[in-house]
């Protein structure tokens, strides 16, 4: 099978909501519209919307990966209209085709399989991690069975699977054997890293201070963080060195919250940034003393690779994933060592102190991967993938 020669399909249908409802692309979104980046000359956009799947024409299409890429200036009413134009006349998908869904889009709905059976196209699935399986403490109440049918979805119907690291894949081939569930084609492939702006030499605090970066919720552990400062302010007074947590408040954060928003203690030395555009976060890494990562659970660690291509030291929670992409680069601490956060953190405060300097001499010559090597594996994978086979079993 060649690549070149299937019809590709996109499904776009999470990051055309979240464009119309003003929301700023995560993690999983910043992966999908690097799909959409690489095969944008030769995909078609799919819409998803009450319960009709719509093929864009490629004209349609490529004014829709523009909107999304940000291309646009009137992205929302160019999307509007390419969707509902398709929404009255172009029902239906290319038999055969290979349709990517990128962002666990709709994989929670039992009738998703049934429609890809209507349609008779072969699905490629990214999948992001097993974190509500895995952790389900940190996730939305409910959100245990939904990951649970998006798995099933994924391994029961899927033409193939791309998991983000070994780590991920890992999981995935343990869940599969535990519930009995067929696996199809799969393959591993680390997410690139885009470059960032040049930051601006100007700093955006002139005192020392540490990054967060990352969507406010419980697994991501910004309350260790929290209650560490807290312990700083009584040890250091107003020598303590500030801390920038760049991302949006989400779920199961409550008691973040409360600190943040009722310590007397924390309202000078913490400075949340809700938004932060790729310019902007460029400045706050290359200044930063060092991104703080104590995620309780994680299937990739984008901000991660990003300070390290920055040339920034990491101090990060120690998890299989971080350490298959980053190597021994950055410093790795247990997420429930308060105390060993603590010494690194006031460590690590100091430019100079060795523990940093040796992290920013192994730094050197660091080469982070890249999307041109993502997509060379990828395009490579998919040559080698069968024709479309028939069902696997009747469920499907």
């Amino acid at each position: 099978m060649n690549p070149v020669d299937d019809v590709l399909l996109i499904d776009v249908t999470r990051l055309a909501a979240r464009l119309l409802e003003g929301r700023h692309p995560t993690g999983v979104d910043r992966v999908s519209l690097a799909y959409i980046d690489h095969f944008r000359l030769r995909a078609l956009a799919v819409v998803r919307h009450w319960g009709r799947w719509m093929q864009l024409s490629r004209s349609a299409s490529q004014r829709v990966f523009a909107a999304l890429l940000g291309e646009d200036p009137q992205s929302a009413s160019t999307l509007r209209r390419c969707v509902a134009t398709a929404y009255v006349l172009r029902w239906g998908l290319t038999p055969g085709a290979l349709l990517f869904n990128t962002g666990h889009s709709g994989l929670d709905d039992p009738r998703y399989a049934q429609r890809l059976r209507r349609h008779r196209v072969r699905p490629i699935y990214f999948l992001h991690d097993l974190i509500p399986l895995s952790h389900p403490e940190y996730c939305r109440a409910g959100e245990v069975d939904k990951h649970r049918q998006r798995l099933q979805t994924m391994l029961r119907t899927g033409h193939g699977v791309i998991a983000n690291s070994q780590a991920t894949l890992d999981d995935l081939l343990a869940h599969a054997q535990a519930e009995g569930l067929p696996l199809p084609a799969r393959v591993v492939a680390h997410l690139g890293v885009s470059r960032l702006p040049a930051p601006q030499q100007q700093r955006p605090l002139q005192s020392p201070y540490f990054v967060a970066l990352g969507t406010i919720e419980a697994r991501k552990n910004h309350l260790l963080l929290l209650h560490v400062w807290r312990e700083m302010v009584d040890r250091l007074g107003a020598a303590v060195p500030k801390l920038v947590i760049i991302g949006q408040r989400g779920w199961e954060c409550e008691q973040v919250v409360d600190l943040l928003e009722r310590c007397d203690a924390l309202r000078a030395v913490v400075r949340e940034v809700p938004h932060c555009d790729d310019a902007q976060l460029a400045t706050w890494l290359h200044h930063a003393q060092a991104l703080l990562f104590p995620s309780f659970a994680e299937g990739y660690g984008l901000p991660l690779i990003e300070a390290l291509a920055a040339g920034v030291p990491v101090i990060a929670s120690d998890l299989p994933a971080f350490r298959e992409v980053a190597g021994d680069l950055p410093l790795y601490l247990d997420p429930i060592d308060g105390l060993g956060w603590l010494d690194a953190i006031m460590a690590f405060a100091d430019p100079k102190h060795p523990a940093r300097t040796r992290q920013l001499a192994r730094l050197q010559g660091y080469a982070p991967p890249t999307w041109a090597q993502h997509f060379e594996r990828i395009d490579a994978w998919l040559e080698g993938l069968n024709p479309p086979a028939a069902p696997r079993d009747g469920r499907q």
